[in-house]
């Protein structure tokens, strides 16, 4: 069962690396960004279909969402300086709550 987790892991790390670049595309005009958008898009939709193969669709879309919006928020705070006001903040808190939830209701 380890396995289809790591797949997840690998697709949310993927996911959040591309987003993070996304701006960086300045409107898909900058090749090297342009390039580390798709390549990371395009494995991080591969592994999250292996996962797929072994965790509900609901289940893994809501984890791979969930971690990926804290992750975007941590990490867009760090590389562009942009902070969450405090009602933002409480609606990620609100949505690692679920993602817990999610976890514990389907991890044996």
């Amino acid at each position: 069962m380890a396995l289809p987790y790591t797949f997840l892991f690998l697709a949310i790390i993927l996911e959040v690396v591309g987003t993070l670049f996304l701006r960086d595309t300045e409107g898909f005009t900058r090749m090297i960004p342009n390039l580390v958008v798709v390549v990371s898009y395009a494995a991080s939709f591969y592994f999250l279909s292996l996962t797929f193969q072994h965790i509900s669709v609901s289940v893994a879309y809501a984890i791979w969402s969930g971690v990926g919006i804290v992750l975007i928020a941590l990490l867009g705070a760090i590389k562009y300086q942009q902070f969450p006001s405090l009602l933002v903040s409480f609606g990620i808190l609100l949505i690692v709550t679920g993602v817990i939830l999610v976890l514990a209701n389907t991890v044996n």
